[in-house]
C-alpha cells in the first residue's frame, strides 16, 4: 500500500514523499531542502526515484541539486516554461505523470506564480483522491499573488474547486492557524469554522500537522474558495467600500478577500 508522509523542511514547509513500501522507492514533491529528505530516505532504506516541483520558489526546489548529487532519481520533473530549469522531464498542463501504479494530471494554477501546475491522482491513496498543490490552496487559505492576478488565481482555485469533494490536500505550508484567524474574523458566526479551528489548535498543540486537509470541507470553510458565497460576498463589499475599492463579480470579491488577508 503507498503511503504519503511530510517531511518538516525550514520552519513551516511541507515536502511530501510518496512512497512504495514493496519496491522501497520514494517520490518527493517540492524537495525546498536536502538533508531532512536524505536523512528520511536513508532512515526508511528508500530510493529516491522522482522529484516533483509545483513551482520555482527556492523553498520548493532549493534542495534539488544536492538531491540529485546525493540520489542520482530517475527524473527531475516540472512545469516548462518556468525560471527553474533543471528539471529533467518538463510537463504541460494536460500531461500525465506516471509513478508506480498511480496516474497525475498536470494541472495549470497559476496566481502564486505564473509556472505553478497542480498534480492530481483520482486512484486514492489512503483513501482518498490525492492532489498536489505547492502554494496555491493552503488549509483554509490560498497563496499570495508575487506574478499572477487575482483573476488567474481565482480561476486556478475554480479549476481545484471541481475535483472530488473527497481529494487529499496536500499542500506545501502550515499556516493554518494563521488562515483561521483571518476566515474567522470574516466568518465569526460559522459553528462549523470554529469547531474546525479547534481541532486544528488540538493537533497544533500534539505537534501534529493540520495538512492534508479534505477539499470538501475547503469548500464549505475556505473564503478563497467561496468567492459566490452570499455572506463572503456581502463581507467584500463591506471591505470593498472601507478600503476605496470596486468589488464587482466573483473576480472583485475575490480580489477583496486576498487583499484583506494581505493587510490583516
Amino acid at each position: 500500500m503507498l503511503t504519503i508522509t511530510p517531511i518538516p523542511a525550514f520552519s513551516d514547509n511541507y515536502i511530501w514523499c510518496l512512497e512504495d513500501p514493496e519496491k522501497k522507492l520514494a517520490l518527493i514533491v517540492d524537495p525546498g531542502q536536502a538533508e531532512p529528505v536524505s536523512r528520511y530516505l536513508e532512515q526508511h532504506g528508500l530510493t529516491l526515484d522522482t522529484i516533483l516541483v509545483t513551482h520555482h520558489h527556492p523553498d520548493h526546489t532549493g534542495g534539488i541539486a544536492e538531491l540529485n548529487k546525493r540520489h542520482s532519481p530517475k527524473r527531475i520533473t516540472g512545469p516548462a516554461d518556468s525560471p527553474f530549469t533543471a528539471v529533467t522531464n518538463t510537463v504541460h498542463p494536460g500531461d500525465t505523470v506516471v509513478w508506480s501504479d498511480l496516474e497525475f494530471s498536470v494541472m495549470a494554477v497559476p496566481g502564486h506564480t505564473l509556472d505553478h501546475i497542480a498534480y492530481y491522482c483520482e486512484y486514492t491513496v489512503n483513501n482518498r483522491e490525492v492532489l498536489f498543490c505547492g502554494d496555491t490552496l493552503f488549509v483554509i487559505g490560498c497563496g499570495r499573488l508575487f506574478e499572477g492576478t487575482a483573476e488567474q488565481m481565482r480561476q486556478s482555485l475554480e479549476s481545484l474547486r471541481e475535483l472530488p469533494d473527497s481529494t487529499a490536500v496536500y499542500c506545501a505550508h502550515e499556516y493554518t492557524l494563521a488562515n483561521l484567524k483571518f476566515a474567522r474574523s470574516w466568518s465569526p458566526d460559522d459553528s462549523e469554522l470554529a469547531n474546525f479551528e479547534s481541532r486544528c489548535k488540538d493537533r497544533r498543540d500534539r505537534n501534529e500537522p493540520t495538512v492534508p486537509s479534505v477539499l470538501g470541507e475547503e469548500k464549505r470553510l475556505n473564503p478563497f474558495l467561496r468567492w459566490d458565497a452570499p455572506d463572503v460576498v456581502e463581507a467584500a463589499k463591506l471591505y470593498g467600500r472601507k478600503q476605496g475599492l470596486t468589488v464587482n463579480g466573483d473576480d472583485g470579491v475575490f480580489a477583496a478577500v486576498r487583499h484583506a488577508k494581505d493587510n490583516f
